[in-house]
């Protein structure tokens, strides 16, 4: 057998590689530097903590149908009834603690690009100072 060897990353014909490499968020493949990760400008990491904020937002309300369901009674006095709306509740605790779960992490990424939005800012600041100290302009 000859020919090219499988790469799972690749389509059939004709091979070229679906996963982007590392670079910038949403520009080509293999965009940025050589070095592993991503690099991101100041508006991309904005754009990404208020979308990851965006989320967790909708997460957040969410709760507010989960909590519906964690009220949840049967429609009749009925054992049946009964089981079934402490099976309703026991899945709306269960929706709940998901989504409380999603909202924290949403939070908690929204978080991290916040703090490199400020790193971003200050390192920019940084260096507009030493470009200003050595007679340039920017």
């Amino acid at each position: 057998m000859t020919g090219e060897v499988y790469d799972p990353g690749t389509r059939r014909a004709p091979l070229h590689p679906i996963v982007p490499g590392t670079g910038s968020y949403g520009g080509e493949p293999h965009a940025g530097s050589g070095g592993a990760g991503f690099q991101y400008d100041e508006a991309t990491l904005r754009e990404l903590m208020h979308e990851w904020n965006d989320l967790a937002n909708e997460f957040a309300e969410d709760q507010n149908q989960a909590a519906l369901l964690q009220q949840a009674k049967g429609p009749g006095t009925e054992y049946a009834s009964g089981g079934n709306a402490e099976h309703v509740r026991a899945s709306g605790d269960a929706l709940h603690a998901t989504l409380v779960a999603r909202e924290e992490y949403c939070r908690s990424m929204a978080k991290k690009f916040e703090t490199a939005l400020g790193k971003y800012s200050t390192t920019e600041d940084t260096h507009t100072t030493t470009v200003n100290q050595a007679g340039g302009s920017l």
